[in-house]
């Protein structure tokens, strides 16, 4: 079964580090945001590109589920000496990816032959894809102003007001080599747990992948970021809260309904099933909580069985 993912950074890479383990090797490819990415020291940071790459190569930090576990920070401290800035942690061995993605930029590479250098160095199987190779970046415009993106969600926490959000660069930028016949070949398409306005909303506002994605919507399947309220990961309900959407599974639902043909939620958002419904979405009702390894397979592996179930005809 080949399978495209949609995903961004912390929570996806939970669902992804499942997938890959559930599918063949090779059968997984990965479109990734790159909205979030950010310039800093004179590199080139992608920071869900490589929380993805790191989780799927068995690198990443589990405790904070990005950078590299056991990593050091001595040249960010050094840094700081200087006068530069230092809110962005970058580790000692996570400088090396960028350091390495950098160089290849100026060598005239594209982002995606970027990605796969690093996929391929770090041993990990699934395909992994930016969106775009050209440039595109979330700006969030908030009560203090117009915000890149990590500058409000790292510098600041998350903490001013949105009230809109920008995909800078979005409306000329094309899809990445082989985003569109990914989701073209795929038996199906998984948008991963992750914030629907800046993790998912950058890769839908790519040039066609958005189309791509509505003209297969019986084969999508989205897991909801949102359980009982609230986000397992990121400022997911509040971006949601103060943009005047439902924090809530149904919330999730009505942004995707156009592209989406069945949403899995948590068994705590159960009493939402039949207003989901109502929508024109087919309801799966699972745990989607991902603790452990094992929970990750489990989702992995129950939303892979929805595909087979509409494939063999069988009931949702």
């Amino acid at each position: 079964m080949r399978i495209a993912a949609l995903a961004g950074g912390v929570g996806a890479s939970k669902l992804l580090f499942g997938l890959s383990r559930a599918t063949p090797p090779g059968e997984l490819t990965i479109v990734v945001n790159t909205g979030d990415d950010i310039e800093m020291h004179g590199l080139t940071i992608c920071p869900d590109l490589d929380i993805v790459t790191y989780t799927l190569a068995g690198v990443v930090n589990a405790s904070t589920g990005w950078g590299i576990d056991g990593d050091t920070f001595a040249a960010r401290d050094s840094l700081g000496r200087y006068g530069r800035e230092t809110w962005f942690n970058l580790g000692d061995r996570d400088l090396a990816t960028h350091i390495h993605r950098t160089d290849m930029l100026h060598r005239g590479k594209t982002l995606s032959e970027c990605a796969e250098s690093i996929r391929r160095a770090l041993g990990v199987e699934a395909k992994i894809l930016p969106m775009s190779d050209e440039p595109v970046r979330t700006q969030i415009e908030t009560e203090n102003g117009l915000l890149p993106f990590q500058h409000y969600f790292v510098k600041h926490r998350a903490a001013p007001r949105v009230t809109k959000i920008h995909f800078h660069g979005a409306a000329s930028a094309e899809p990445a080599p082989g985003v569109l016949e990914a989701i073209a070949a795929a038996d199906g398409i998984v948008i991963c747990p992750s914030n629907p306005l800046i993790s998912i909303g950058p890769i839908l506002a790519v040039i066609g992948i958005r189309d791509a994605i509505a003209a297969r919507r019986a084969d999508v399947v989205v897991i909801s970021p949102i359980v009982g309220g609230v986000s397992l990961k990121g400022p997911s309900d509040k971006m949601m809260a103060d943009l005047g959407l439902e924090v809530s599974a149904l919330g999730v639902a009505r942004m995707y309904r156009d592209i989406v043909g069945r949403i899995i939620i948590d068994r705590a958002d159960a009493a939402l099933q039949t207003s989901i419904e109502e929508l024109g979405m087919a309801v799966s009702v699972t745990g989607t909580v991902m603790r452990t390894d094992e929970d990750k397979v489990r989702l992995a592996t129950y939303t892979l069985a929805q595909f087979k179930k509409k494939a063999s005809g069988a009931p949702a």
